[in-house]
């Protein structure tokens, strides 16, 4: 009988790639990942894991692959990882439907990737979003800002991990993000360059974390000084009233009808504002690091293991076992430079209640800040029966991890005779 295998698309890097592979051979799968560059993956060479050089962004070529795999092996299912982009998602989706397996729709993924198109059919349900205007150029931009007032925020309308998203607070941050967006500066992944600019919907941040067409949990979210949207902590369950959390949820099973979700794991982040919750965002897969985490601690499901589960199409649960509250939070540096030194992470890791402690970067690695999910080093995980106690144990660790960044030496401009 030929062995099981789970195919995974691209990998991740800091989030939920090994997550995936330990819930694959728990399941009695064999992990392989198809990859533009394994060596990429650390955890691939460390946990010594099958992978398969193809370029992702070629169907035909994955086809190809997978094709010849099933010759040896039995294909359980297929699913991936947005990296180095959505778009992965959507292939993988096109893969399924060519082989017969279980699998999200992806024109629903496109639809989604597509920052203005998502908009444009969540404003069509009558689902809450803020105001927006799509721009191709600095003069679009600057009529944009004009009709929906500043502060505005200003991203690529193609994009993930909060790659070239900024807040603008004068016309004068505008012009100089616009350049930074238009002028070669920002790393595009999509061509045409298209522009979102939004209106700042301002109030508490939330995420709901979806699987199906059930609602998981809602997590309480914050992020780091702007003008930059940096994750720093995450807190499930959020402590919400009733009649709030009931709000989030029909806001969020709206958006999924809206944009033909509701297949496998979704993940929504939501401003609490003066009209309510309003939608900032939807992401048709599950959320990265450290949210499985958090859910499993939290609730007792294991989103990811779930996930698998329905992808090589047997049954799946969310059923509860308990109730904790469950807190992470995400290590960034202060200033660019060279990493000099790391302390801490075994103490932190000792603390009765905490869960996890991951740093990412080793001693002199260069550190330079950009302004989006890349700048993390590490997080702290934390869970107990209370907020209060979570809050206290998770401050006790991350009291106790340091580092220290030498500046990068500054240029000195020769002097010209």
């Amino acid at each position: 009988m030929a062995q099981r295998v789970l195919i995974l698309i691209e990998g991740s890097k800091t989030g939920n790639g090994l997550l995936y592979v330990q819930a694959a051979q728990s399941l009695g799968l064999r992990p392989i990942t198809l990859s533009t560059d394994p060596a990429s993956y650390e955890y691939l060479g460390t946990e010594g894991l099958e992978s398969i050089h193809v370029d992702t962004d070629n169907l035909e070529a994955l086809i190809h692959v997978c094709s010849r795999l099933r010759s040896t092996y039995d294909i359980a299912g297929v699913t991936g990882f947005p990296s180095p982009g959505e778009s992965v998602l959507a292939t993988v989706g096109k893969l399924c439907g060519y082989f017969g397996l279980p699998g999200p729709n992806p024109t629903s993924i496109e639809q989604c990737y597509d920052k203005f198109t998502q908009r444009q059919l969540l404003a069509e349900a009558g689902v809450p979003i803020p105001a927006y205007r799509l721009a191709a150029n600095a003069g679009d931009v600057k009529r944009a800002t004009a009709e929906i007032g500043l502060p505005v925020i200003l991203k690529p309308a193609v994009g993930n991990g909060s790659s070239g998203v900024r807040l603008c607070r004068t016309v004068d941050e505008v012009a100089e993000h616009t350049t930074h967006l238009l002028g070669g500066s920002h790393n595009w992944r999509s061509s045409p360059r298209r522009i979102l600019v939004e209106e700042f919907a301002q109030g508490p941040l939330y995420g709901a974390q979806i699987m199906g067409n059930e609602v998981i949990g809602i997590c309480a979210a914050d992020f780091g000084p702007p003008p930059h949207f940096v994750y720093r902590e995450f807190t499930f369950p959020a402590p919400l009233a009733a009649e709030e959390h009931e709000r989030i949820v029909k806001v969020a099973l709206s958006s999924l009808q809206a944009l033909g979700l509701g297949w496998g794991p979704t993940s929504i982040e939501l401003r609490w504002t003066k009209r309510g919750p309003v939608v900032i965002e939807v992401n048709p897969r599950l959320a990265g690091t450290p949210d499985p985490q958090l859910v499993h601690l939290a609730y007792g499901v294991d989103l990811v293991t779930e996930h698998v589960r329905l992808v090589i199409g047997d049954e799946w649960s969310s059923r509860k076992l308990h109730a904790h509250t469950a807190a992470a939070r995400i290590l960034v540096p202060d200033r660019d430079g060279t990493l000099d030194w790391t302390d801490g992470p075994s103490r932190a890791a000792a603390i009765p209640g905490v869960a996890e402690v991951k740093l990412y970067v080793k001693p002199k690695t260069p550190i330079v800040r950009k302004g989006d999910d890349r700048d993390w080093v590490g997080y702290v995980i934390a869970s107990s029966p209370s907020l209060a106690q979570t809050e206290a144990i998770l401050q006790s660790a991350v009291d106790l991890i340091g580092w220290s960044i030498t500046p990068f030496p500054t240029m000195i401009r020769p002097e010209w005779h």
